[in-house]
């Protein structure tokens, strides 16, 4: 059995190129424990193996699972290539036949296979940050190899096949001292063991305790408590950084900015996030990002399966009145805040189509008595009321129709889409 208890190394490893530190990483290279393990130790292996709090890789793990599979990558790989703390060589390893793990060869075959979507996953630019699978990619590689250049002569594992005093095989301690026995000759003379000794072994051969010496040894005087460091700041100076980007993310969302949404913004702030607990990693601080980020989370993964996407075109109150055709403009939106269309005062003739859309604010559109309106009136919370149809509640499903108007068919012809996040809708004849 390959030896599972670590070592700790005298100083910081020399300082050698890119090549060796990754061959030392490989021939120390974690192992994955059997106490503090939540699924298969992966994370508690990083942790242990390079004196971090495992949560802390653990959160990592999850925020990188978010922006495109690569945390989930990462995990799988590690579990193939981290031989568990009780086998000789890691599953990946046992499965060519190079020594003995413990787990199956089904399940490492399954593992194998598992990697191919989550490698898919990665490529496609899954998750809700394009392209961020990619740099989540990067920063885990980064952050391993500075982990290992900086303390990885911390806990080192024991070569495979040098077992410590503990671990030394009972079989080969017996007979090891049973051959030195043997092969001792009684002290005084020059001849082996008597062929009286039922033990095969001379008496004086014996290695006895000294009857005169004290066998009492008193234990040693117990060592003050190391002194506290410092705390390090690195936790406040991440999360001041964090409210910054939030703060530029959610005004550049509320300004309309193409590529800047919710969801981005949660991903922008779980990075910073995420490189300040690999830092506090380093500092021994940082420790309270934890309990932001998991929340953060949280919050991110709703945001992706919730329509948020309305959440954009600005902050405050819209009030429009065109009066010609020309001048409706193809969509109304706000991210906070109420729009008032007035539609009344166009021609009696022609055909317009406006989207009004709001995040969280209340639309209100005013139609022509006379004109044809074709309609769609959707809200997530709230109360809708489109030209005599109402609904209210949560989860709304969309209220569509056609009104002709009072004169029938024919003249103006409107189509109208109106839709809130939260908030109600409102379409009247006026």
């Amino acid at each position: 059995m390959s030896g599972a208890t670590g070592t700790q190394g005298s100083g910081p490893p020399a300082q050698g190129g890119i090549e060796d530190t990754v061959k030392d990483f490989w021939a120390s290279r974690p192992r994955r424990p059997q106490h503090g393990r939540k699924i298969a130790g992966v994370a508690a292996a990083v942790g242990n193996r390079y004196g971090i709090d495992p949560v802390v890789v653990r959160v990592a793990l999850v925020v990188a699972t978010m922006f495109g599979g690569v945390g989930l990558m990462f995990y799988i790989l590690g579990w193939l290539f981290f031989a568990d703390e009780r086998d000789e060589v890691a599953p990946i390893e046992g499965l060519i036949g190079r020594g003995r793990s413990s787990t199956s060869t089904a399940l490492t075959v399954v593992l194998c296979l598992a990697l191919l979507p989550a490698a898919s996953w990665m490529f496609s630019g899954g998750g809700w940050f394009d392209g961020g699978g990619f740099i989540w990619l990067a920063l885990l590689i980064a952050a391993l190899y500075l982990l290992h250049r900086g303390r990885g002569h911390l806990n080192r594992p024991a070569p495979r096949g040098v077992a410590g005093p503990v671990g030394t095989d009972w079989q080969e301690q017996s007979a090891s001292f049973t051959a030195a026995s043997v092969s001792a000759p009684a002290s005084g003379s020059g001849t082996g063991p008597p062929a009286w000794d039922p033990l095969g072994a001379a008496p004086l051969a014996w290695d006895l305790p000294d009857a005169q010496a004290d066998p009492y040894t008193p234990p040693p005087s117990p060592q003050p408590p190391a002194p506290r460091a410092p705390r390090s700041k690195i936790g406040l100076f991440t999360f001041a950084i964090a409210l910054v980007v939030a703060g530029v993310g959610a005004v550049l969302v509320a300004e309309g900015e193409p590529w800047f949404t919710p969801q981005h913004v949660v991903g922008l702030v779980l990075g910073v996030l995420g490189i300040g607990m690999v830092a506090g990693s380093f500092a021994r601080g940082g420790r309270g990002l934890v309990g932001l980020a998991i929340p953060l989370s949280i919050v991110g993964l709703l945001l992706t399966s919730a329509p948020v996407n309305d959440f954009r075109g600005g902050v405050g109150e819209l009030t429009e009145a065109p009066r010609t055709i020309a001048a409706v403009q193809p969509v109304y939106e706000r991210s906070l805040g109420n729009i008032d269309l007035d539609l009344r005062n166009l021609p009696d003739n022609g055909a317009v189509s406006t989207v009004v859309r709001t995040g969280a604010g209340n639309s209100s559109v005013l139609v022509p008595e006379t004109a044809d309106v074709t309609f769609t009136c959707e809200n997530g919370i709230g109360n809708i009321e489109c030209l005599g149809l109402q609904r209210s509640g949560v989860g709304n499903d969309p209220v569509t129709g056609t009104d002709v108007g009072s004169d029938g068919p024919g003249g103006l012809n409107i189509s109208l889409h109106v839709q809130t996040t939260t908030g109600n809708v409102e379409v009247h004849r006026g």
